[in-house]
């Protein structure tokens, strides 16, 4: 296409293009740092159940309406966390809402305490005050985790704090240890229950050296995906005290969560609890590897105002800053991909205002073979196609 076309392409037809065209360089690349699920193709996604008799009984009868194979994840689900019950739901969206709702009835207090960046606040088209029926309230709108402080002074009541742990759209930040225990402890002071958003919990435990039962512990409820981290089909889960479960699931019910069969996603969510959770450390130790040596070869190739946030990662996930617009990074990327079959760079890029660039990157199974070498060498081919 040529420049002139490009100019005039309405913008919603330019970004389903630039995804097809990185999907296929990213499927097409012999070396990535990982290969989410929804860059694969249909037959690879299926491929995932091929072991299922070593997940779950296939002679048991199926699932309907969320017994069987729905009520083992569960359980299993709410083993992990350390919680007395746990509900399988369709999206995270939907169990959030439900979780606060439920809060909200028992605190008398429809407003959530929580961050700008939040998923509810940035993703969701205000979903908690035009669904849920909850009033939600800004801590903070800055790029960090919100502080014991600001949860002490917030200026009126609030019946529950929400906190994402990491923030992705802060670069997938985390709190310490002690902060994230003093945080919970402020929403205590001020009678308000603490609801985590933990969506990519699973990746937690390195960065505040506990287990996952005591992270979640923490918190009066907790949500967790099963496709973020886990690689399965979609699905989430509420976990937490069993009365807030059981009216949890209620309340599925009337959102319309509750769905005939899932046996094929619940086999997928128990594929990564068996596969893929006892591998995160493992990315989040490389992850940050391969941060080190971003950082040393944007220097080598004379792009030293280039980022990597946080220097060093939370978890497996992080991202990369450039002074550049975000289309010519985005160009650079797919064509390194294109033509080299190495794709350093897989993911959208996006604009943090004139010239600077931002995007996210993950580190998962493929990522384990590239070496800190390696990882240079990409860097000096990316930036030298950035420049052209």
């Amino acid at each position: 296409m040529s420049d002139t076309a490009e100019q005039t392409e309405p913008a919603e037809e330019r970004r389903r293009r630039l995804r097809l065209r990185r999907v296929a360089a990213h499927r097409e690349a012999r070396r990535v740092l990982a290969r989410p699920g929804f860059a694969t193709t249909l037959r690879q996604r299926m491929a995932l159940l091929d072991d299922a008799a070593a997940l779950y009984d296939l002679d048991e009868p199926s699932d309907m309406y969320g017994n069987g194979i729905v009520a083992a994840l569960e359980e299993r689900t709410a083993a992990l966390l350390g919680t007395e019950a746990a509900a399988f739901f369709p999206t995270g969206t939907m169990a959030q809402q439900v979780a606060l709702r439920c809060w909200a009835g028992r605190t008398g207090n429809p407003a959530v305490a929580l961050h700008g960046l939040s998923h509810p606040e940035v993703h969701e088209r205000d979903a908690f005050s035009r669904v849920g029926g909850l009033r939600p309230v800004r801590l903070t709108d800055e790029a960090r985790q919100p502080t014991a402080d600001e949860v002490r002074g917030f200026e009126e009541p609030f019946g529950a704090l929400m906190l994402e742990l990491p923030l992705r759209d802060a670069g997938f930040q985390l709190p310490t240890w002690d902060e994230l225990t003093e945080v919970v402890e402020a929403a205590r002071e001020r009678d308000a229950v603490v609801h985590f958003d933990g969506a990519r919990l699973w990746e937690c435990t390195v960065r505040f050296g506990r287990p996952l039962a005591e992270i979640a512990g923490l918190a009066d409820s907790v949500y967790v995906s099963f496709y973020k981290s886990l690689k399965g089909y979609g699905g989430a889960a509420l976990a937490g005290p069993r009365t807030l479960v059981e009216e949890a699931k209620a309340w599925r019910h009337r959102y319309g969560g509750l769905l005939f069969q899932q046996f094929p996603t619940v086999l997928s969510a128990l594929a990564g609890l068996e596969r893929e959770l006892p591998r995160l450390p493992e990315y989040v130790a490389h992850a940050r590897v391969v941060a080190a040596a971003l950082r040393g070869g944007f220097a080598a190739a004379g792009l030293p105002w280039a980022r990597v946030h946080p220097e060093v990662p939370h978890t497996h996930e992080f991202q990369v800053w450039l002074p550049c617009d975000a289309d010519d990074a985005g160009e650079a990327a797919l064509r390194q991909g294109e033509e080299t079959g190495t794709m350093l760079f897989s993911r959208p890029w996006d604009s943090r205002g004139p010239g600077i660039a931002f995007t996210e990157v993950g580190v998962e199974s493929a990522g384990l073979e590239w070496t800190a070498a390696d990882v240079k060498a990409a860097v000096t081919d990316f930036a030298a196609r950035l420049r052209a």
